[in-house]
């Protein structure tokens, strides 16, 4: 499995419904309200085969609402 974060600029005001779209559609391992320059930062895992740009551009991107991304990729837990 890979797990990797992405953060989520909503359209001002939309950040719980982009919230709540994310969570119904059951993608998301963790979904946080966050402080800062994103609104939202999401945990996700996905097989070891699936693209994760293609996963973010389908999944998230797809979400009204939903402004801006940033993508970080984990490598290693300790």
């Amino acid at each position: 499995m890979q797990c990797f974060f992405v953060r989520v600029k909503a359209d001002l005001g939309r950040a719980y419904d982009v919230a709540a779209e994310m969570a119904d559609r059951e993608i998301a391992s963790e979904i946080y309200s966050t402080s800062g320059d994103f609104d939202l930062l999401a945990k996700f895992y996905v097989e070891d085969d699936v693209d994760i740009g293609r996963f973010v551009n389908e999944n998230v991107h797809a979400i009204t609402g939903v402004r801006d991304t940033y993508t970080i990729l984990t490598f290693k837990a300790f």
